[in-house]
């Protein structure tokens, strides 16, 4: 059957690899391991979490109204740092291990339909730049516990953050910008008409 009486919507046949390529190929499931890993981590963040919220609770008639933030700002270091989580095991096994198949679903999280490897790294360098701010705030309520020096590499550390997410942010704009077929779906082409002749 030739490529014209192909269906527009349909895929066309699966080309068979070669052994040495299908093996690179299918390398790719080696990062698997990795990701339950960090599922893993995930629970002991949990279980940290948990722990905060007790103590929290427990010493609630104790604790002053700074040690209460302090403790409050952990427990959103722990939730900003299991968002981190989530956006690295499920961005990054969808963009670099196989297809979730979670379109339509109700559950879906809005950024999975148009993540790719420069925008992931965009996301998680946002992602670090939220936790260094919780440090930074947590550093700067109660300033004794940490020397000049340290809030000065602090302050430093998390403004290379900030520059390092710009740039990030621009090479990947600026690649979208250059190669679009390489991160937009192709659009169907139309069969052209020939051109009318001029009516003499």
């Amino acid at each position: 059957m030739s490529a014209s009486n192909l269906d527009p919507g349909s895929r066309p046949p699966r080309r068979r690899m070669r052994p040495l390529p299908a093996v690179i190929f299918m390398s790719r499931w080696l990062q698997v391991p990795l990701y339950l890993g960090l599922i893993i981590a995930q629970a002991v963040y949990v279980v940290l979490f948990l722990k905060e919220v007790w103590h929290l609770v427990t010493s609630a008639f104790k604790l002053d109204e700074t040690s209460t933030m302090l403790v409050v700002l952990s427990l959103i270091d722990v939730v900003m740092i299991s968002n981190l989580l989530i956006m690295v095991i499920v961005g990054g096994y969808e963009t670099f291990v196989s297809r979730l198949g979670v379109e339509g679903h109700p559950d879906e999280p809005e950024w999975l339909d148009h993540v790719n490897a420069g925008v992931l790294k965009v996301k998680l360098s946002m992602a670090l730049i939220s936790i260094s701010s919780i440090h930074l705030l947590k550093t700067f309520i109660d300033p004794d516990q940490r020397s000049e020096h340290a809030i000065m590499w602090q302050v430093l550390i998390h403004l290379s953050f900030l520059v390092s997410a710009v740039v990030m942010a621009w090479v990947d704009r600026l690649t979208t910008h250059t190669h679009p077929e390489h991160f937009h779906e192709p659009a169907a082409r139309q069969p052209v008409s020939p051109p009318m002749k001029a009516q003499e």
